[in-house]
């Protein structure tokens, strides 16, 4: 296969594949350009296993911004024994993070969206850039129905800023359909899922949602305008 492949051309060789269907062709296009992000949720839990089982060449990272929660390490660690892989962690600039904490304090981001955005880009977009550095094809957990704004994307999309294909392998399942997959194959998950945290940031920023409630309406919740995200899926 050619590995210059336009979006749309790429989009058909994907295009009604399963998961695993789909790796094998991108790897098979780009076998040392796949990398894959996870934040040890639900949808990141599943596509993790799927990778670590079929010994797929894909890189997987995590971003340890140095505001998880407890329950995200411990997951974090019960996924390295099960499956005996390796996830590579990067962490942001220490420098950066000193600076703003000692000007603004530990919690400047609940005053205002502007302090809220730093802090999200120091922390985790400065450090997923690095992580994608000389990458081809960037490998997430988003789904469709998380939020308006995520319906909007496509299964494979192009980031013209990061200059890489964005693949969301999950992007048409549903939260029933992740949380099925998980208990069928005895999957570790994040236990702040059973209390009803559905998506799962940063401590401070996350709570649990009620019945009803936007999925990501848990995430940065004293903010009541614009989209809810850190910038990392942001074209």
């Amino acid at each position: 296969m050619k590995s210059n492949l336009k979006l749309s051309e790429l989009n058909s060789l994907v295009k009604g594949k399963s998961v695993e269907e789909s790796f094998k062709i991108l790897i098979n296009l780009y076998p040392d350009g796949l990398i894959f992000t996870t934040s040890f949720g639900f949808e990141d839990q599943v596509i993790t296993h799927i990778i670590f089982q079929n010994n797929f060449p894909i890189k997987v990272v995590t971003l340890d911004t140095g505001r998880l929660f407890p329950e995200t390490y411990k997951v974090f660690s019960e996924t390295v024994n099960k499956y005996k892989k390796k996830i590579i962690v990067f962490f942001p600039e220490y420098t950066s993070i000193e600076k703003m904490v000692t000007e603004k304090g530990p919690f400047s981001f609940y005053y205002s969206k502007e302090n809220r955005l730093e802090c999200c880009r120091l922390r985790k977009v400065v450090p997923l850039n690095r992580a994608l550095e000389d990458k081809t094809c960037w490998i997430s957990g988003i789904r469709s129905d998380q939020s308006d704004n995520r319906s909007m994307m496509s299964r494979l999309e192009y980031d013209e800023e990061k200059q890489l294909f964005k693949f969301h392998p999950l992007f048409h399942w549903t939260f029933t359909d992740v949380e099925d997959y998980i208990k069928k194959n005895d999957i570790p998950y994040n236990p702040l899922h059973d209390k009803g945290f559905v998506s799962i940031g940063c401590e401070p920023c996350t709570r649990a949602v009620t019945d009803g409630e936007d999925f990501r309406s848990g995430r940065w919740w004293w903010e009541y305008d614009g989209q809810k995200e850190c910038g990392c899926h942001l074209k």
